[in-house]
């Protein structure tokens, strides 16, 4: 008989140390054992796992629901928060299926749509609780990378929405606080939030490396000094200058994920840890260059000579007045050296983001960082016509003009503003009586020589394996730069360049399927 190898013996040893540890934990009795997998480091796929096992542990997972109220606890509520976990779960399941079946049915749209956030707000109309939307929203994300792009794309596109919404609500109520109760961090983190909804980004995680680098600034402290160069020469944070339109340099979690910025992140950062450190630096909406300042004299000054000015993108340097003007090239009045409120540094904030999203390139994420900017630059200050009439301008190149995004531009209003509503509520009306007709394409035709497969014919997807039936073709794909980047369409050999079918399958989804790598012929038939 062979004797086995180090590894089999390994292999062995543990299976048997593994069957006498089970035998030992079923031996003990059923509430012991309840409490052990009600452990916070066991998650749903775990108990499965364990209830699998054998019947003594499945009887002890299922049977007075004890370890799957505690994994519900855990996974939608706070610790001391009463609830009825049954009634709960059967509203999760329904919620659920509407959230689903919803997803499915924007998915048929897509091909003669414009889907951009607003369309979704038919889930509103749901009513259900958003924290059960956003769960199924996240589970039809991360279900098999392989399968369902098309739901994923759409999952997606209305939890960006959703999320947005939420953190507007926040915002809001933010701002409707008192100056002295409006933190700067807080507000910073609100806009990052709000222009990267799908990232997880807290105030509480933030917070908590602001923090530990506070702590780190006090080991190494010899002195309360507003100027100590911890975090420049330890932490090595720096002013970002090869790549300073880049808009993560606005984004607080990447600013101190890649240690670089601009002069207003790095400023938020450096006043909160100057806080923390019992310094009180004031926020300065200097020209073309965000400055701190501290006042040397105990009481606060109305004189500006009285202040020191620190530049935190250019390495925590102190500057008087006369080195301020010099970074600008140029005499600056007084008002420019007085501290501004956090309303003010936000809309700093937002406006240098808006800034880069018009520099932009004209392509999807310079639009989306537009829109995002402006939605937050106009819930901070909604009385700026200049950038409503943008906002206009925006909505109608991107062909999302409901009604309701024009309610808050003012017929009345004279110039520019009032005649773009007034000519937006024309078009709008005039699509409606006058539909676009349909574009009329001849598969004979010489351009459209490599479409193989006409409508009616019935096809089998070769990677996802579904039949379906086409009922429409592009020459080649017509979706945006988004959608073939979400679908993987470059991954194929010959991308984008050959022709999709618009195709129905047979769970009653639509999809748009490429002709070389995606689809062949299942039964040679036409409806």
């Amino acid at each position: 008989m062979a004797t086995p190898h180090t590894g089999d013996r390994l292999l062995m040893t543990s299976a048997l140390i593994s069957e006498r540890f089970a035998k030992q934990l079923t031996d003990l009795p059923a509430e012991i054992l309840e409490h052990v997998l009600c452990f916070p480091v066991l998650n749903p796929r775990d108990i499965c796992n364990v209830s699998c096992t054998c019947k003594r542990l499945r009887d002890v997972c299922h049977g007075r629901g004890k370890v799957w109220a505690h994994q519900y606890k855990l996974r939608f509520y706070r610790q001391n928060e009463s609830y009825d976990w049954l009634n709960e779960f059967r509203t999760r399941q329904m919620v659920g299926h509407q959230i689903r079946g919803t997803v499915e049915s924007i998915s048929k749209r897509f091909f003669t749509e414009v889907v951009l956030g607003d369309s979704f707000a038919e889930i509103e109309s749901l009513g259900a609780p958003e924290h059960f939307c956003e769960d199924e929203l996240l589970g039809i994300l991360n279900s098999d990378k392989r399968k369902n792009l098309t739901l994923k794309y759409y999952a997606k596109k209305i939890l960006y929405f959703f999320r947005q919404q939420n953190i507007l609500r926040s915002l809001k109520v933010f701002l409707e606080r008192p100056p002295e109760q409006q933190s700067a961090l807080e507000g910073a983190v609100l806009v990052d939030q709000y222009c990267n909804p799908l990232s997880d980004v807290s105030l509480q995680s933030i917070s908590a490396q602001l923090e530990e680098i506070s702590d780190k600034a006090k080991k190494h402290l010899r002195g309360i000094n507003p100027a100590h160069p911890i975090l420049y020469e330890q932490l090595h944070f720096k002013g970002n200058e090869r790549d300073y339109y880049n808009p993560l340099n606005s984004y607080i979690h990447q600013v101190l994920l890649r240690r670089t910025g601009i002069p207003i992140s790095l400023s938020v950062l450096y006043m909160t840890l100057a806080r923390k450190l019992g310094v009180p630096l004031e926020p300065v909406n200097f020209p073309n260059h965000f400055l701190l300042r501290w006042c040397q004299n105990q009481r606060r000054s109305a004189d500006i000579y009285d202040y020191l000015y620190i530049d935190a993108f250019g390495n925590g340097k102190q500057l008087a007045v006369k080195e301020c003007e010099a970074l600008i090239r140029h005499q600056a009045s007084a008002d420019y050296y007085s501290a501004i409120s956090t309303g003010e540094l936000l809309l700093r904030m937002v406006g240098n983001l808006l800034n880069i999203g018009m520099r932009g390139e004209g392509n999807e994420k310079s639009y989306q960082l537009l829109r995002d900017s402006l939605d937050l630059y106009l819930s901070i200050n909604p009385d700026n016509v200049q950038y409503l009439l943008l906002q206009a301008r925006l909505y109608f190149h991107l062909g999302i003009w409901p009604e309701k995004h024009i309610q808050a531009l003012d017929q009345s209003q004279h110039g520019a503003v009032g005649y773009l509503v007034q000519h937006t509520l024309e078009h709008i009306q005039h699509k409606r009586l006058h539909p676009q007709e349909l574009e009329e394409k001849r598969q004979s035709a010489p351009e459209h020589q490599d479409v193989i497969f006409s409508i009616g014919l019935i096809m089998k997807h070769k990677r996802s394996g579904y039949n379906c039936v086409i009922y429409g073709w592009d020459p080649k794909c017509s979706m945006s730069q988004e959608w073939i980047d979400t679908m993987r369409v470059l991954q194929l050999s010959k991308g984008a360049d050959q022709p999709f079918y618009n195709v129905l399958v047979e769970d009653g989804t639509c999809r748009y399927a490429a002709q070389g790598e995606s689809i062949h012929l299942s039964i040679q038939h036409y409806y």
